[in-house]
């Protein structure tokens, strides 16, 4: 039998998943990993709320009192724009990190660096930035 023990330290940081549709290239063909990908920012105007679910449901439980502050989240990538939607995960993540184990402990150990309880889902098609639209004279 695996015995896996799991640890935590206090307050843990919250991280945000992030859910892109298709395929993201380097440019110069090179590693994704230590790069910049764009800049997210939110709009100001407050996201719309969901439609509750039936009273006493576990989604009702998990979803009363659970409004994020944000606007709608906007990702700029080079010259495109992509605008997504706040979601809350209905299981959410751990981030685990595996500890160096000593001869005499035969348990594999983790500990939990952090928690994802919302992604970002951006599912539409980017939209080109157009700045500057010559006109014909």
């Amino acid at each position: 039998m695996v015995q896996l023990i799991v640890s935590s330290a206090g307050g843990l940081p919250r991280w945000v998943l992030l859910e892109l549709q298709g395929e993201v290239e380097a440019r110069s063909g090179g590693a994704l990993p230590g790069s910049l990908l764009g800049d997210l920012h939110y709009t100001r105007q407050a996201r719309r709320p969901p439609r509750p679910p039936a009273a006493g449901t576990p989604r009702h439980r998990a979803a009363h009192g659970s409004q994020l502050p944000f606007g709608v989240p906007v990702l700029v990538v080079g010259h495109h724009v992509l605008y997504g939607k706040v979601v809350t995960l209905e299981k959410p993540f751990a981030v685990l990190v595996k500890e160096a184990a000593g001869p005499a402990e035969p348990h594999a150990r983790y500990a939990v660096t952090a928690l994802i309880k919302t992604k970002l889902l951006f599912k539409t098609r980017p939209k080109p930035i157009i700045t500057n639209v010559p006109r014909k004279v």
